[in-house]
């Protein structure tokens, strides 16, 4: 299928930050590298040393946690989720919904990246209900998103007796969880909700053609480059991916209609492979009336946030979330 993108020349990767450069050398190190779908069982062993139990994710015990599992999109399937609540709230709260990432291969809902966004909501009081969804390649495409969507249906349903406000949803992710996020916004708009109050996608993964100058520029280099992003498409679509035939609740950015949606926050690393893919995807909403606040950060990589929280870029990057989160939010 032909790219979208219009062809053009591409220059020389541009830099990483020098503060985050020992991060990515280190992470590059602990990581197993996806060249192939063979590789995934070595990823999947990385991402469950990095599971976190209670007290990890809640470490000052302000928030109730309880996991609870829930029915799925069919009779066969269930969808488990870790719903954590403000310990002191005595009037319902509003919630961020998220979505891990892990290239839709990898991870559950007890990451690192679930602590981060329920420290996020910490800050605001907000609840937070984390997805664990089915991964490919056993389970493709609709699994992951079915999931993602019966678990916001259950979540609203039972607002009243998770003490949630139903009408301050966010749904959120990073990475792969954040082109979940993106396609959840777009199922919910399309199927007649549920209505959500915003989309926090942070460095999403939104494209399955995979085909950006930013994608060919960064191959090889950072987290997550062209290579290893093609193992995660092909496990979650198989021979459709690149082709027609791609939904846009599996690949956002296939989308012909971006008006309706929820506002949204996009940021992503100016030294990554998606980054082209975000920009064009805060721009196309921008163009079909919609709000969006995008941030790129120079010199980031993918995710770099996370893995080197310390960095002068890191913090800005970081401290831009929850104030829009406030704003969007009326708090």
């Amino acid at each position: 299928m032909t790219s979208p993108y219009v062809a053009r020349k591409v220059g020389p990767p541009p830099p990483f930050d020098p503060e985050l450069e020992p991060a990515l050398a280190a992470l590059r190190e602990q990581m197993p590298r996806a060249a192939t779908a063979e590789d995934i069982p070595l990823l999947r062993d990385f991402a469950e040393r990095l599971r976190l139990p209670d007290e990890r994710l809640n470490p000052r015990g302000r928030y109730d946690l309880r996991e609870v599992t829930v029915p799925g999109p069919d009779e066969t399937s269930e969808v488990p989720l870790l719903v954590c609540r403000p310990a002191a709230a005595h009037e319902p709260v509003g919630v961020i919904f998220h979505m891990h990432g892990g290239g839709m291969v990898i991870g559950d809902n007890r990451g690192p990246e679930t602590a981060r966004f329920l420290g996020w909501a910490d800050e605001l009081g907000l609840a937070l209900v984390s997805v664990d969804y089915r991964l490919a390649p056993e389970h493709p495409y609709p699994a992951a998103i079915e999931d993602c969507y019966a678990g916001l249906k259950w979540t609203i349903a039972h607002a009243g007796e998770l003490g949630i406000d139903p009408r301050r949803i966010v749904v959120a992710g990073a990475s792969a969880g954040a082109g979940l996020a993106a396609s959840l916004a777009l199922l919910s708009r399309d199927r007649g909700g549920p209505d959500l109050a915003a989309q926090l996608l942070l460095c999403p993964m939104l494209d399955d053609r995979n085909d950006t100058p930013s994608a060919h520029q960064m191959s090889g280099l950072g987290v997550a480059d062209r290579q290893m992003t093609d193992v995660a498409w092909t496990a979650l679509l198989g021979d459709r991916r690149g082709t027609a035939d791609v939904p846009p609740y599996a690949s956002p950015a296939r989308a012909e209609d971006l008006s309706g949606l929820p506002p949204a926050f996009l940021d992503v690393g100016s030294a990554e492979t998606f980054r082209d893919e975000v920009l064009d995807y805060a721009a196309r909403i921008w163009q079909a009336g919609g709000q969006a606040e995008l941030h790129v950060w120079p010199g980031g990589f993918h995710g770099f946030y996370g893995y080197a929280p310390d960095a002068a870029v890191s913090r800005q990057a970081t401290a831009a979330r929850v104030p829009w989160l406030r704003r969007v939010l009326g708090l």
